[in-house]
């Protein structure tokens, strides 16, 4: 998924990448670079990433955690593996709303901990049942990553005006009215009626559900915005980081 093909019907889920590294390889994957006028969370459903942010904020973020980057005005970060085992994770971008694409930006790592757990699922943004996510959800959406055995069944109930739903599946098989290999997303029909899955073997997969974004998506290199003038502002304020991250040299 990208901002210029499924981006387009799943707003404000815009973009997906299943990341797959080895450090032995020297695949880092997560170089230095920027953002503006979205968010980012990155699950790491195996091995740790090394981290830091043009916010000030660096470490490690271990297995089953997750990082929040809301770039809002501008923000760099990286990311790579630590140590020899290999790693596999999600990195979502969310369309931020025209109040918040463009103010200051912030992140949060959350531990494995602090990652809340109901039955299969894994709560990474938004709510599922009485649970809710660390993170505040920039607007009405869910996104949970869920584990089933083979044979396993699980239903998915939106909640009231999420219309927007899709799944992508990390390893296994799903069978959701149809089958999902290893590595497919499949969006589904805009609809709040439930969504039932039964596992062909032992699967991993990612699931968002959200109400719809209203806004059109204006597009840069990293960044998404809502008009051309909120671009703009974003790119300038890319440009300004990255001469301090230069003038400190950590930048090239």
């Amino acid at each position: 998924m990208s901002p210029g093909d499924l981006g387009l019907v799943l707003k404000p889920f815009i973009f997906l990448d299943l990341v797959n590294f080895d450090a032995r390889h020297g695949q880092t994957r997560f170089g230095m670079h920027p953002h503006s006028g979205i968010a980012t969370l990155t699950f790491m459903a195996q091995g740790d990433v090394r981290y830091a942010d043009s916010t000030g904020q660096a470490g490690v973020l271990p297995e089953g955690g997750v990082e929040w980057m809301q770039a809002g005005g501008g923000v760099w970060h990286t990311g790579e593996p630590v140590g020899e085992q290999p790693g596999q994770g999600f990195q979502l971008w969310v369309a931020l709303p025209a109040a918040l694409e463009s103010a200051p930006a912030f992140s949060r790592y959350l531990a494995p901990s602090e990652v809340p757990r109901v039955g299969p699922v894994r709560v990474l943004l938004g709510r599922y049942g009485a649970v809710h996510s660390a993170v505040e959800a920039p607007s009405a959406m869910t996104f949970l990553a869920v584990t089933l055995a083979q044979g396993e069944r699980w239903r998915y109930t939106p909640p009231a005006g999420h219309t927007v739903a899709w799944v992508a599946v990390a390893s296994g098989r799903l069978l959701a009215g149809e089958p999902i290999a290893t590595g497919e997303l499949v969006s589904f029909a805009p609809s709040e009626t439930a969504i039932d899955f039964i596992a062909g073997t032992d699967t991993r997969f990612v699931l968002g559900s959200a109400v719809p974004h209203p806004h059109p998506l204006v597009m840069g290199t990293y960044s998404v915005h809502t008009s051309a003038d909120a671009l703009d502002r974003g790119e300038t304020e890319i440009r300004r980081i990255r001469q301090s991250l230069r003038a400190a040299g950590q930048l090239a």
